[in-house]
């Protein structure tokens, strides 16, 4: 119940563009670990496998709100696959972005739904004993976009479903040390 009223709590700031970014430099790494932490019970009846580059940089972004985007779609994929199925986090470097796969070995996304998933109350299956209303995976939509990135879904080739978002890649600020001297005023 709490995680319904959140959601729908943070949809609505979401569509009335009242929610201000509070971006800071963060490890993507910390920020899945945060996400698998906080879903350790459902996730607990999944293989996880993790590949992320080891070489992924630092993305300036509001952590609270994509580690909700990735919380939202982990928890997706424990509760529309069943126990003992592969539960995936793949992320690389894709020229000026940072690309984010959340993928399973469950049944999959309907055909010609994969893009509808995403609105508001939509649900993968027209009648489905899951519960849910269908804001987590528009509540992603809202935040990639606010981050000026990307969310699709796809059906993956050996079955299941896949969640890709991107995020754009920004240089890092000067790096200032202690031992540095202030410039003198002028």
């Amino acid at each position: 119940m709490a995680l319904l009223v959140d959601n729908l709590l943070d949809m609505a700031k979401l569509q009335a563009g009242r929610v201000w970014l509070r971006k800071d430099w963060q490890s993507l790494e910390e920020l899945v670990g945060s996400a698998v932490r906080l879903l350790e019970q459902p996730l607990r009846d999944h293989p996880l496998r993790l590949v992320l580059d080891p070489e992924l940089p630092l993305v300036n972004c509001d952590a609270v709100l994509i580690e909700r985007a990735l919380v939202n779609l982990l928890q997706n994929a424990t509760k529309y696959t069943r126990p003992g199925t592969v539960i995936g986090v793949t992320a690389s470097v894709e020229a000026d972005w940072l690309s984010v796969e959340v993928w399973d070995e469950g049944p999959g996304l309907p055909a010609g739904r994969e893009q509808a998933v995403f609105e508001k109350f939509a649900r993968g299956q027209v009648e489905s004993a899951v519960p849910g209303v269908g804001l987590g995976l528009a509540i992603c939509r809202s935040v990639i976009e606010a981050h000026g990135g990307q969310i699709q879904a796809e059906n993956r080739p050996t079955g299941g479903a896949c969640f890709v978002f991107t995020l754009p890649l920004e240089p890092l600020p000067p790096f200032k040390t202690d031992d540095e001297p202030d410039p003198e005023p002028t």
